[in-house]
């Protein structure tokens, strides 16, 4: 999601503000308000809005997926 500015890219997603990281992206804060993150990332050439739809369909998106079930069966114990 962008903001107001055109130059930056705002996300609530750890995962894909990570692979935004691998891509390049230049991270500009990270916050956590409660039980949400905050990632704001420089977006000079905006190709962020992009990157996000190539990380739908990445090795990346699966292994967090494992990630996030795995961490499920260890807390329904």
């Amino acid at each position: 999601m962008s903001d107001k500015d055109p130059q930056r890219f705002v996300t609530h997603d750890l995962a894909l503000a990570a692979y935004l990281l691998m891509k390049g992206l230049v991270l500009k804060s990270a916050q956590k308000s409660a039980n949400k993150f905050e990632f704001v990332f420089e977006d000079p050439a905006n190709e962020a809005q992009k990157l996000s739809f190539e990380f739908i369909g990445s090795d990346f998106a699966a292994y967090d997926g494992y990630i996030r079930s795995l961490r499920g069966l260890l807390y329904q114990k």
